[in-house]
C-alpha cells in the first residue's frame, strides 16, 4: 500500500526529492534552498519561452514540479521582454534573494543540467534554441552527466504521465489540447 493512498503521489514525491537531491549535489544540501532555486528557474525559463514550448516542457515534468511550474502562470504575458543572459541571470538573483546566498549562475547551471537529464534531448533541444546565444552558451555549460537517476527516472515516467508513450518518445508538435477538468 502507498503511503499517501494514491501511487501517483508517491511516485511524483519521490521523483521531485530525486530531483532536489540532484540540486543540491550542485548548489549545497538545502532542500528548501533547492525548491526555491527549481522554482524560480523554472518560473523565469517558463516566462522566456513561448506558450506552447512552454506547455510541453510542463508536460514532462514531474507532477508536483508542474505544479510549481504553472504557478502564477499568465501566457498573455509569454514571452517575457529579456534578451540578454545577464537579464536573466539577474532576474533570477532577485527572486532568489530572499533565500540563503547562492550564486544565480550555478543555480540555473544546476537547474538546466537537471532539465538535461531528465526531459527529453528533443524538448531540451527545442526549448535551447529559443533561447538568446548567452542562455544556450550558459545551458550547453550546465553538468550534463546521465546517471542512474535518469534511469530511475525513465523507468517512472509513463506510468507517472498516465499515458501510454514510452519515455524516450519525443513529444510532437502537435497543439496541446486540454480536457475539460485540465483546462480548468
Amino acid at each position: 500500500m502507498s503511503a499517501s493512498g494514491l501511487d501517483v503521489f508517491d511516485r511524483t514525491v519521490e521523483t521531485t526529492h530525486v530531483w532536489l537531491n540532484e540540486l543540491c549535489d550542485e548548489i549545497g544540501p538545502d532542500k528548501q534552498l533547492a525548491w526555491k532555486v527549481l522554482s524560480t528557474v523554472l518560473h523565469k525559463l517558463r516566462d522566456r519561452l513561448t506558450v506552447n514550448l512552454a506547455a510541453h516542457l510542463g508536460a514532462q515534468l514531474p507532477l508536483l514540479v508542474r505544479g510549481v511550474y504553472y504557478d502564477q502562470f499568465e501566457p498573455g504575458k509569454m514571452p517575457s521582454e529579456f534578451r540578454s543572459r545577464d537579464e536573466f541571470v539577474a532576474d533570477v538573483a532577485k527572486w532568489l534573494s530572499d533565500s540563503r546566498p547562492v550564486d544565480p549562475e550555478k543555480a540555473i547551471r544546476a537547474v538546466l543540467g537537471l532539465l538535461s537529464r531528465h526531459v527529453s534531448e528533443g524538448q531540451c533541444h527545442k526549448i535551447r534554441e529559443a533561447l538568446p546565444k548567452g542562455l544556450r552558451q550558459m545551458w550547453d555549460s550546465a553538468p550534463q552527466e546521465r546517471g542512474e537517476a535518469r534511469t530511475r527516472h525513465e523507468e517512472r515516467r509513463p506510468a507517472e504521465r498516465g499515458d501510454e508513450r514510452r519515455a524516450d518518445e519525443q513529444p510532437s508538435d502537435e497543439p496541446l489540447i486540454l480536457t475539460e477538468a485540465q483546462a480548468i
